[in-house]
Formats: C-alpha cells, structure tokens, sequence
C-alpha cells in the first residue's frame, strides 16, 4: 500500500488498527473521531486531527490517503462505510496484522480487520467490514458474511456459515457446519453444536438460547 491511512474511530478499534499498519510499515496519516474531547490528542503518536465529516480531510480520501473505518459502535461503522461510498466513492482498505495467517486460497472482501495471531484457513471465506480478533481462527471452507466480529481465540469451525452482523463471543467454538442467523450472539465461551436462529442470543456448553 503506497498511500497513508486515514483511521474513522479513535477508540480500542482504532487503537488497533493502527498497531495492525504499523506492524507493516504502512503510514497512517491521522485519527478522525466525532468526540471533541479527543481531538488534538494523540495515540501512539499519530493524531486525532478532526471529525470525520470535516471535508478538507475527506478530500484526501482516495486521492492522497486511503480509509479504514474503526468506530467501535457497529451502526456508527455502517454509517462511516457508506458515508465513503457515497461522498468518495470509495471502500475502506483491509488491515491484516503481519503475524496473522492468511492460507491460500481464501475470498476477502474490503475493510475487514484480521488481528495478530489470527488464522484463516485454506477456502474460507470473508465477505467485508468483518473483525477478527487475536487468535481466532477461521477453519476451512467457513464462510463469514459480512459485519461479522468473532472474539479473541474463538474459533469458527470448518464448513460453519456465519451470517451478517453476527457476534461470536472471545474464546466460543463454532461447531463444524453449524450456521448462525443474521444478527444473533453468541456468548463468550460458549460452545456452539447446532444451528442459531436470526437474532437469537446464546450461552453456554452447549449453548443454549437466551430468553429476553
């Protein structure tokens, strides 16, 4: 990547979006967060330079610098994501760790965020805007759609399908083939064995629904 990164979100997401440039060289150009109080301070030396609407920075986006969106709010994430679809007709880049594994062949989409220590393996597949925390591994042939945040040391087992916007829980197994419904969560720790509904929550070994 021969341009800068502009980071949306100046929060833990941030935070480690940046170690994940940094750990391949690559600039980022500045921090863009719509919490005043976090302007004109810094982390790891880079800087919160403004809010993510001010357009003399969005101007930069797909000319000068490129765009990794890192709101830790999901419904901030979507709204940043199609802000630059719209106004720069662009697509945030990915953020992959130098020390994640990435087999060969695998689908990748745009703007996901794979950790330190992370592996996907051979065929799986991920669509975009998805976040892989250190450690979690993506078995082959799993099929993460999009939105997707899978925990620290989660695993998603082999031909599993993961729908869109779907939380997996640090330290949760997926169970090989098992789909999980758009929007459901699944608690850490939890171990999953069968198919979970759209928009359910679960917990547990084995897990099991959880009532609202």
């Amino acid at each position: 990547m021969e341009n800068p990164v502009i980071i949306f979100g100046a929060g833990n997401l941030g935070a480690l979006a940046l170690d994940i440039f940094n750990s391949n060289d690559i600039v980022v150009y500045c921090f863009l967060d719509e919490d005043k109080s976090l302007h004109n301070t810094e982390i790891n030396y880079v800087a919160v330079m403004g809010h993510p609407d001010d357009h003399g920075f969005l101007k930069l986006i797909g000319a000068k610098c490129e765009a990794f969106v890192a709101e830790d709010d999901l419904a901030k994430r979507k709204a940043r994501i199609q802000m630059l679809r719209e106004r720069r007709k662009v697509v945030p880049v990915n953020a992959i760790h130098r020390l994640a594994v990435l087999s060969s062949p695998l689908e990748l989409g745009y703007g996901n965020l794979v950790a330190a220590g992370a592996i996907l393996n051979t065929f799986a597949k991920m669509g975009s805007y998805n976040i892989v925390h250190a450690g979690a591994v993506i078995d082959h042939h799993a099929h993460l759609h999009d939105h997707v945040e899978v925990g620290a040391g989660a695993v998603v087992g082999h031909h599993a399908e993961i729908a869109s916007g779907v939380y997996v829980g640090a330290g949760a197994t997926i169970a090989p083939k098992v789909k999980i419904g758009e929007g459901a969560q699944i608690a850490p720790g939890s171990v999953v064995l069968r198919d979970v509904k759209e928009g359910a929550m679960v917990f547990g070994n084995p897990a099991q629904e959880v009532k609202a």
